[in-house]
């Protein structure tokens, strides 16, 4: 895949997150860990971060720190993952979906690592 089409998908996705984070944070609130505090500011704090990582992978010249910020921003969000098994434990189709999920965090950081390496 292009370097082009994964700066496009990776900015896109974040952006889109993190309006959903801003516009419907309780939809977050149940994945941000107990041990981490309250909720809400964690949720905001994660949709600003990835709007602004969004907003850098668009830009030309600051496309490559957004990369960076990119894998930097989703390894953050393993503890949510891994997170989500203790909430989902003993309901298999939410289960079903936290297993498949945590996997995609691996290409994701991938293509988010290619696009800071400009490659």
């Amino acid at each position: 895949m292009r370097t082009r089409d994964l700066t496009l998908g990776l900015s896109a996705l974040l952006g889109g997150s993190g309006v959903l984070h801003l516009v419907r944070p309780h939809t977050y609130d149940w994945l941000v860990p107990p041990e981490l505090g309250p909720a809400r500011p964690w949720v905001t704090g994660s949709g600003v971060a990835e709007l602004g990582t969004a907003a850098l992978l668009a830009v030309p010249a600051t496309r490559r720190a957004g990369g960076w910020a990119a894998a930097a921003l989703l390894a953050a969000f393993v503890p949510a993952h891994l997170h989500t098994f203790r909430v989902v434990r003993g309901r298999p189709v939410p289960m079903a979906v936290a297993v498949a999920r945590l996997p995609l965090q691996v290409p994701m950081v991938l293509a988010a690592l290619r696009v800071a390496r400009g490659r």
